[in-house]
């Protein structure tokens, strides 16, 4: 795909464009399921090595969805460069659809994808190792391998961190399965086995936090399920935010309608502690005691980016770029992009594979001496989960504001479903296929 041509079209086409799913879909394509041939390196010995003898050499770190969502597109609109890929799993787990593991509907088999595809198709060298320290100045990047990779760009992708919550020694106690992985099947295994008529307790973080709509989805999905599961079993909701912070119509139609015996909406509650042995949340609203408890902390950006001394934005917490590049305004030569990004966006899947695609433009121009697409387009989409079967779904554009220098609305773009239905749950599962694949394969 020529890249202006993607770029060109994408304010056109983007309000019917692929969505994204935060949560919720059908089985998924088995095509998906690509194996890493890549092992975790293991040797020791301090090396110092250039990505490649292209003439232009870019470092990916991080494998989610906006680090290879940037290496693929790096390689496929810029055959010059060299781009390394740093991850330190082999494979990778879509926080997309996992909630769906909670209830039983998806495993996270289902949700893993390697890769293989970058490697093969696209030429994209992956190694599976640590990264423990980076050089904004120098444009290196040290493992734990002791290997030291040298770049003339490096873009970072590492996702999220949780702030510790007092009193909570062991997470496993108290899950955020907020990153798909142990922690999911573990929250799901303790679902199970809480008691009919017992409580289940979740927090919502103050914004900005990973999904916007996914704590308020995750509940609707869970209240459907503990209808059928776990009769007069409640659900305490437990919001740091001042009111539901998007799509407030159809969730609170949810609560307030169709799980009004099951969920218990509080808004403005922050956690201030906790004791794990008594499964007890101290809050600014008073104490709450519960069977389960889904705890998702406050969030921050991925610790590399705080160790570089990128994260001064939101309180020190994620890394303000130019959002023209995604450039750090630190560190010029390291690019930010996905959660860790500091950006009026939204914190999604979707929103971090568009961002990763911007990047690589800006960084294909600037290394053959031109300046960024002035005026960049992305697109915010994302399904519900109402229930086990239906689905809402949101979706916009936002389009470059120089006035701003920030991701802007376009108003007339903004659209959202009115209620929900069983055909977009079962679109759903399309569009996450086809997010997937132009990300991974």
């Amino acid at each position: 795909m020529d890249r202006r041509i993607f770029l060109g079209s994408a304010l056109a086409g983007a309000v019917g464009a692929t969505l994204s799913a935060c949560g919720g879909g059908s089985e998924a394509d088995p095509t998906l399921e690509l194996a890493s041939s890549s092992r975790r390196t293991t040797t020791t010995t301090t090396t110092t090595t250039t990505a490649a003898s292209a003439k232009s050499r870019v470092i990916v770190i991080g494998g989610g969805m906006g680090g290879a969502t940037v290496a693929k597109y790096l390689r496929l609109w810029g055959d010059a460069i060299s781009v390394t890929l740093v991850e330190r799993m082999p494979t990778y787990t879509s926080n997309i659809m996992s909630s769906l593991v909670l209830t039983g509907q998806r495993t996270l088999a289902s949700l893993s994808l390697g890769y293989e595809a970058l490697q093969r198709r696209h030429g994209v060298r992956v190694i599976i190792d640590d990264v423990v320290e980076i050089d904004p100045v120098a444009v290196t990047v040290k493992l734990a391998s002791g290997t030291r990779l040298e770049a003339d760009r490096i873009v970072m992708a590492p996702g999220i961190e949780f702030d510790a919550v007092p009193g909570l020694t062991d997470p496993d106690r108290m899950p955020h399965a907020w990153k798909a992985g142990p922690q999911t099947t573990l929250l799901a295994r303790q679902l199970a086995a809480m008691p009919a008529g017992g409580v289940l307790a979740m927090t919502i973080p103050k914004a900005p936090y990973r999904c916007p709509p996914g704590p308020y989805e995750r509940a609707c999905l869970l209240a459907d399920w503990l209808k059928a599961n776990k009769p007069r079993a409640k659900l305490i909701l437990l919001d740091a935010n001042p009111d539901i912070v998007t799509e407030k119509e159809n969730f609170a139609k949810a609560f307030g309608g169709l799980y009004r015996d099951v969920i218990e909406y509080r808004a403005g509650v922050a956690i201030t502690s906790v004791d794990a042995a008594q499964m007890t949340l101290n809050t600014s609203g008073g104490a709450l005691r519960a069977d389960v408890v889904n705890l998702i902390p406050v969030q921050r950006a991925g610790a590399l980016v705080t160790a570089a001394g990128l994260a001064t934005a939101t309180g020190g917490r994620f890394a303000p770029v130019d959002v023209l590049s995604y450039a750090s305004t630190a560190a010029p030569k390291v690019h930010v992009i996905g959660d860790s990004a500091a950006t009026t966006q939204p914190k999604a899947g979707h929103i971090a594979n568009q961002e990763a695609k911007v990047c690589a433009d800006a960084i294909l121009r600037i290394l053959a001496g031109g300046q960024p697409d002035p005026a960049p387009v992305t697109n915010s989409a994302c399904y519900s989960t109402i229930t086990r079967t239906q689905a809402g779904w949101l979706n916009g554009v936002l389009q470059y504001d120089p006035a701003t220098k920030a991701m802007a609305p376009v108003p007339a773009s903004m659209a959202a479903s009115t209620g929900w239905s069983e055909k977009n749950f079962k679109q759903m599962g399309k569009w996450y296929e086809a997010l997937m694949a132009d990300t991974f394969a």
